[in-house]
């Protein structure tokens, strides 16, 4: 079996985005890509046969501090790994759980051994360092792993946003040591990715960028954004750190983001993506479609039975009217949330498909400009 491989595959003359293949031992991936996320080993509402035949999901999420609390590594061992226990056999990715713990801040001890926290299940108190989170991901079975940092909050300090920094860069010692001195599990290449953090603050992300570059890693990672900052913001950092981490390895943004944000991120050169507001806002009847945002609980809708959005390739966006849509979310049908999941992360899908085409064809900075003001027009 081998590490994953990236290939690139083209790019856009007048901005930095580019199309790529990143091949591991669970298949091909066509960047740029969007990843659903299945938190506790299912992608919320979605069956993973929708996964497969309407969004057309090339590679998921699962997520360390939730599926180590449920089911448990050992019901995971047992089945051999996330991908025969939930059925997906297309590649996973699994997040460090830093996120999670970030967002625990009021039950949580960060020290530099590693986080101590409290289980939102039962209160029980749970200790995860580095290695821990790197066996435990090892357990679940990611084809991607992520190394484990801290997520500093926004606004933070500059003082606090580097002394995180700097206790992210000496977890990844320590991930990197223990992931390369134990062996992949379940017959399959697991590969590891460094997150850079630093906060808004632009010379901090340099050497954060820096210094995970140096690792010489297959896949780098950006986190801690999106997580309050202004968009601008966003896109300045988010620039500057493709413009260093190595173009010959994917770039990852993590949790981000809009379908406006990730046509943004793609110009500047960033190759993965993942966010729950899809499925999340799906789940609360907003739809993302080609035309614009659409709130399905609005009045407007009831007499509306043209397809939720012909302009996509997803047979459940074509086969359910507005009208009917909006009837089901009124009378709080599951099977609303259901087809608003599906929908939404069909069109994400979608989105990136057709950035890669137009990349490919030359004319991928009027297309995205023209799509990123079509985007977020409230319907």
């Amino acid at each position: 079996m081998a590490a994953l491989q990236f290939q690139l595959e083209g790019r856009d003359g007048p901005t930095a985005a580019r199309v790529g293949r990143i091949v591991t031992d669970h298949g091909v991936i066509e960047t740029p890509i969007f990843m659903p996320v299945g938190t506790v080993g299912s992608v919320k509402a979605v069956t993973q046969q929708q996964l497969v035949q309407d969004v057309k999901a090339e590679i998921i999420l699962g997520n360390t501090y939730h599926l180590y609390l449920r089911p448990g590594l050992e019901v995971l061992e047992k089945a051999g790994g996330l991908h025969r226990f939930n059925g997906w056999n297309r590649p996973i990715l699994t997040d460090s759980g830093g996120y999670q713990v970030f967002s625990l801040s009021g039950t949580r001890k960060i020290k530099e051994e590693g986080v101590v926290f409290q289980s939102h299940i039962d209160g029980s108190k749970h200790l995860f360092t580095p290695e821990k989170v790197m066996d435990i991901q090892r357990a679940i079975g990611g084809d991607i792993i992520m190394a484990f940092d801290e997520c500093p909050p926004y606004p933070s300090e500059r003082g606090y946003a580097e002394r995180s920094m700097e206790l992210t860069h000496r977890w990844l010692d320590r991930c990197w040591t223990h992931f390369h001195s134990t062996p992949d599990k379940y017959g399959y290449t697991q590969n590891l990715f460094p997150i850079v953090q630093g906060s808004v603050f632009a010379d901090l992300r340099k050497r954060s960028c820096e210094y995970i570059a140096s690792k010489g890693a297959v896949g780098n990672a950006i986190g801690g954004l999106s997580v309050g900052e202004p968009e601008q913001e966003m896109y300045e950092i988010c620039g500057a750190c493709c413009e260093i981490l190595p173009a010959d390895r994917p770039r990852y943004l993590m949790g981000v983001g809009t379908p406006w944000n990730i046509l943004e991120c793609i110009a500047l050169g960033i190759d993965l993506f993942d966010c729950v507001m899809p499925t999340r806002n799906g789940r609360n009847a907003m739809l993302f479609t080609s035309k614009g945002v659409i709130n399905i609980d609005n009045k407007k809708w009831e007499f509306d039975y043209s397809p939720i959005d012909d302009g996509i390739d997803c047979e459940v966006s074509h086969f359910y009217s507005k009208a009917y849509l909006r009837h089901l979310v009124k009378a709080k049908e599951i099977l609303a949330l259901n087809i608003a999941s599906v929908h939404n992360l069909a069109f994400y899908l979608h989105l990136v498909r057709e950035a890669r085409r137009h990349i490919l064809q030359g004319d991928f900075l009027p297309w995205k400009n023209e799509q990123v003001e079509l985007l977020k027009t409230r319907l």
